[in-house]
């Protein structure tokens, strides 16, 4: 592998809904905000039509198992999905800039 290429593994994520069906998610970001945790992933395989479909997730503690479960809260839900979606553009943005520059 040469100095420019990167070793890319995404991290994935297989998370069992209510009904018990398995997906696997490819996790975006992640980020702190107001003393809680949450995660930004998309649904994997990347050949998954999913128009680009983003699940935000919080991270939840019960006993000893840290779970990601949804956003019940309608405006915390808003709030933080709009704070990934910045996030997530700068990064793209920034990797479109780097792929022109060479």
């Amino acid at each position: 592998m040469t100095d420019n290429e990167l070793d890319y593994t995404p991290d994935l994520y297989t998370l069992v809904d209510d009904e018990g069906n398995e997906q696997t998610f490819e996790m975006l970001d992640c980020m702190e905000c107001e003393g809680e945790t949450y995660y930004a992933l998309t649904p994997y395989p990347e050949n998954l039509d999913t128009d680009g479909e983003v699940v935000i997730l919080k991270k939840i503690i019960e006993g000893d198992e840290e779970i990601m479960a949804s956003i019940e809260d309608d405006e915390e839900y808003e709030r933080i999905g709009n704070k990934f979606m910045e996030r997530i553009a700068e990064m793209f943005e920034f990797d479109e800039e780097e792929a022109t520059e060479e």
